[in-house]
C-alpha cells in the first residue's frame, strides 16, 4: 500500500489535471449542444419551465439575435466597431412572423444594393418578385419589386408589410437597364430570363446595342420612371403612363398588359375620353399592405455607393428595418452599421452588383 501511495501523492497534480480537463471537455460539449444562454433564455431552461406553469407569469421576451440559427448566419460584431461580413441564410423557415419589407425601384441593379444591406445586417436573405410567382410563396422577409412596371408583377401577395423605394439618377438607370437586359439576352419570359442569370453584371454591352435600344425604347422609359416614382409617393394612385393624368381602373388593367395592347390602343382620350372626370382611385394591391404603398423611406442608390455619404444611407436602412420588432430584433448592434457599408461597399462583399461590371 505504501508505494502506492507514494505514486498517487507524487501524482497528485497530473490527476488533478487530467480531472479538470475532463470536467471542462463536458462543460464545453454541453454549451456547444445548447448554450447556456440560450437554454435559460429558451425552451431548455428549467425555468422556463416554471414559469409555463404560472398564469400570471410575464411573458419573457428574448431577442430574435439570441436563437441559435442567428447565432450562426448574422455578421459578426467583433467589438470596437468592427464586425466580419457573413452570407444569409438561404433557407428561411416558414414558422417566424417577420415584418416584411418591399424594396421597390425603376428597373436597373440598384435594388440589388439594398437588399445585400437588408441581408447583412439580419442575416435574411431577399427574393424577386418573379420568384414569388413562378416558384411560390415562401417566408423571404425582403421582397425586390419592379411592380408596377412592365418588367415586374405583384407575385407577393398579401405578405408585405411596408415599402422601402429606391431612386437612381434617370440617365444611369436607363444604362443599368438596358445592360441587364442584355445580359439576359432581351429575355421576355422568366423561364428564358432564368437561364442567363450567371451572366448578369459579367461584360459590358457595345455601345452599337445600347444605342439601338436607346433609340426605340428610351423616351417611352422616361414616362415610366416618372410615373413609378408619383405611383409609390402617391400610395399607389392610378395614373395614366404617359400622360400622367388620373385614370380609371380600366384602364390601369389594359396599362398593365403592355404585351397585349399597342400604345396606340392604350391611348388615354380613346379609352377614357379627353372630357371624362376621372375620380381618384387606386390599386388595391396596396391595401393589402400593412402600411400601404408609400415608402416608409427613400433610398439614394448614388448616396449608398458614396464614400462620404454612403454611411449614412446603411443607417437609414437599418432604423427601417428597426421600426417593427419582428424584423428589428435581428439587426446587428448598430455599432458595426459603418462597419458593414465598408464590408458590402469598400471590400466587395455579398453578391455581384452594378459596381462589378468591367
Amino acid at each position: 500500500m505504501e508505494p502506492i501511495a507514494r505514486m498517487l501523492k507524487g501524482n497528485r497534480r497530473t490527476v488533478s489535471f487530467l480531472f479538470a480537463t475532463a470536467v471542462v471537455a463536458l462543460l464545453v460539449g454541453d454549451e456547444l449542444a445548447s448554450p447556456v444562454i440560450f437554454q435559460y433564455l429558451r425552451s431548455d431552461s428549467p425555468y422556463a419551465e416554471v414559469e409555463a406553469v404560472q398564469e400570471d407569469a410575464t411573458p419573457m421576451h428574448v431577442p430574435a439575435t439570441l436563437d441559435l440559427p442567428s447565432q450562426r448566419t448574422l455578421s459578426l460584431n467583433l467589438g470596437g466597431g468592427n464586425c466580419k461580413w457573413q452570407p444569409p441564410v438561404y433557407a428561411v423557415p416558414n414558422d417566424i412572423d417577420f415584418y416584411k419589407t418591399v424594396i421597390a425601384g425603376f428597373p436597373s441593379g440598384d435594388k440589388r444594393m439594398i437588399f445585400i444591406q437588408m441581408e447583412a445586417l439580419t442575416g435574411w436573405p431577399a427574393k424577386d418578385e418573379w420568384d414569388f410567382e413562378h416558384i411560390g410563396m415562401s417566408n423571404h422577409p425582403f421582397i425586390k419589386a419592379n411592380y408596377p412596371h412592365h418588367e415586374g408583377i405583384w407575385g407577393w401577395g398579401d405578405a408585405a408589410d411596408q415599402v422601402v423605394m429606391m431612386v437612381r439618377n434617370i440617365r444611369r438607370s436607363m444604362v443599368e437597364y438596358h445592360d441587364i437586359l442584355w445580359d439576359i439576352g432581351y429575355a421576355k419570359t422568366w423561364e428564358d430570363a432564368s437561364l442567363f442569370l450567371d451572366n448578369l453584371y459579367s461584360e459590358r454591352p457595345p455601345i452599337s446595342d445600347f444605342l439601338a435600344w436607346r433609340d426605340e425604347r428610351v423616351l417611352d422609359e422616361a414616362h415610366w420612371y416618372g410615373w413609378f416614382i408619383d405611383y409609390y409617393m402617391e400610395d399607389g394612385l392610378l395614373r395614366d403612363i404617359f400622360t400622367h393624368k388620373t385614370t380609371t381602373k380600366e384602364h390601369w388593367d389594359m396599362l398593365m398588359m403592355p404585351t397585349v395592347y399597342t400604345r396606340a390602343e392604350l391611348d388615354y382620350d380613346l379609352v377614357v375620353g379627353a372630357d371624362t372626370v376621372v375620380e381618384d382611385a387606386y390599386d388595391p394591391h396596396c391595401a393589402t399592405v400593412t402600411e400601404g404603398c408609400a415608402p416608409v423611406a427613400v433610398i439614394s442608390a448614388e448616396n449608398l455607393r458614396d464614400y462620404t455619404r454612403g454611411k449614412a444611407e446603411t443607417a437609414l436602412i437599418g432604423n427601417v428595418l428597426k421600426r417593427d420588432s419582428r424584423i428589428g430584433d435581428y439587426v446587428i448592434e448598430q455599432e458595426t452599421w459603418d462597419c458593414i457599408w465598408s464590408e458590402l461597399i469598400e471590400n466587395g462583399k455579398g453578391l455581384k452588383t452594378v459596381y462589378d461590371r468591367p
